[in-house]
């Protein structure tokens, strides 16, 4: 295969001139495999994002195969009436490959993304995302045939290197390339999974720091509740706040405006389950990947619901390709509708939003209402993300403590 496109000669925006058109987005929903397909981003939007991102598409298989393209791309994705504006993120190691994608979709976007930071299996088993993450060469001439060729810009997402100065070499590579605006996720390849571990917010803030002062930087990682975005852009000096895994468990992390009403920071699993469903109602035809992840998406918002209403996960479980909508609205939307109403009524007085103290990273946890989204904490031998981080809290304390009762006595034998 060769490239067959022109060298584009007339003059693109440029990050900031691109960050200005696309309304000066600060609420981004992220780029996420199977995830933020179209009927997500229409909510995404509904509850506070001013920009989204597709799911990854896969630049060999999008550019070679037309069921792919189909299964992943339908007539209202970059509709300018509902799915604007929209970044597409492609993932792939031929220039020529993530190209020839790129100038299918084009036309039906603001700009291209090139995926530097997927860090799963499936990344490293296809060498893309963060696994180019040596390859500087390579990754220089993707984005520079991308911008070379394409009548719009090519932006990149990147995760950092345990060293700021590497990370700040390795932006200014892609920067120079041709990319116009950078996100980056301020995690190391390795942190994902169980070993996920907290975002580094001051290498964003590093290079922030040190960049060109015009550079367009959003900061993605350790976005839990609404409150955190102003946290992340105060912190780092990011022009916008990503969200993934917090979007996928409370969609309304983006009411930044309203992280006191618990109504609209932490809305009811019954009533997005409900929005999202008639938004796949509404699309479904023109949008097979809003079909297919609808079932992963349930499982998302209703997780705190589920582990209190077994008979309710089983039925979920139990939903197949086979099971139509009316099905899902029948075996599922209606139950969960009565039970949280009922919930409503006899457990009002338990309906209270209760924040925690203040932790190391800057932020508090907070107890929410199972019947109402709020974020996942993944767990490791048993023990979830915020309470592994509530026992090292306590660790350094008694450290401390220690220490202090060590020099006292030491203190008491010298005098």
């Amino acid at each position: 295969m060769s490239i067959k496109a022109n060298m584009v000669t007339t003059s693109k925006l440029t990050g900031r001139e691109l960050f200005h058109k696309i309304g000066q987005p600060k609420k981004i929903l992220a780029p996420m495999v199977d995830h933020s397909e179209l009927a997500w981003r229409i909510l995404s939007r509904k509850y506070g994002a001013t920009l989204t991102y597709t799911p990854m598409l896969h630049a060999r298989l999008f550019a070679t195969s037309e069921k792919y393209r189909k299964d992943m791309w339908g007539s209202l994705d970059g509709d300018s009436k509902v799915d604007r504006p929209l970044v597409v993120q492609i993932c792939g190691n031929d220039p020529e490959y993530v190209l020839k994608t790129a100038l299918l979709i084009q036309d039906k976007c603001d700009a291209i993304d090139l995926n530097l930071g997927c860090p799963q299996g499936i990344a490293k088993k296809g060498h893309y995302g963060a696994f180019l993450m040596d390859e500087w060469d390579l990754i220089h001439k993707i984005i520079k045939t991308l911008h070379e060729n394409l009548s719009i810009p090519v932006t990149a997402k990147i995760r950092i290197f345990p060293e700021p100065e590497k990370t700040l070499d390795y932006a200014r590579m892609v920067l120079n390339a041709g990319a116009q605006i950078l996100t980056v996720h301020g995690r190391l390849r390795e942190q994902k999974g169980q070993k996920t571990g907290l975002a580094d917010w001051s290498i964003i803030r590093y290079l922030r720091d040190n960049l060109p002062k015009d550079t367009v930087i959003f900061a993605n990682g350790n976005i839990l509740y609404p409150e955190d975005i102003s946290r992340c852009l105060k912190a780092t000096l990011s022009d916008g706040v990503m969200s993934a895994e917090g979007n996928l468990y409370n969609p309304a992390i983006f009411n930044v405006d309203n992280c006191e009403d618990k109504e609209k920071a932490f809305p009811r699993v019954d009533k997005i389950l409900r929005e999202y469903f008639e938004i796949v109602k509404k699309v479904a035809s023109e949008s097979p990947a809003s079909r297919r992840a609808f079932k992963s998406h349930v499982f998302k918002i209703l997780r705190p619901f589920l582990a209190h209403h077994t008979d309710i996960r089983s039925v979920v479980a139990s939903m197949d390709g086979k099971s139509t909508l009316d099905d899902w609205e029948t075996k599922v939307i209606k139950p969960v509708e009565n039970i949280v109403s009922e919930l409503c009524t006899k457990e009002k007085d338990k309906d209270i939003i209760e924040t925690g103290p203040l932790q190391s990273w800057g932020g508090s946890y907070k107890t929410v209402s199972y019947w109402r989204c709020q974020p996942y904490f993944r767990a490791v031998n048993g023990v979830t993300g915020d309470k592994r981080q509530q026992q090292q809290e306590h660790e350094k304390e008694d450290r401390n403590e220690s220490a202090s009762v060590k020099k006292r006595k030491v203190m008491e034998l010298s005098s």
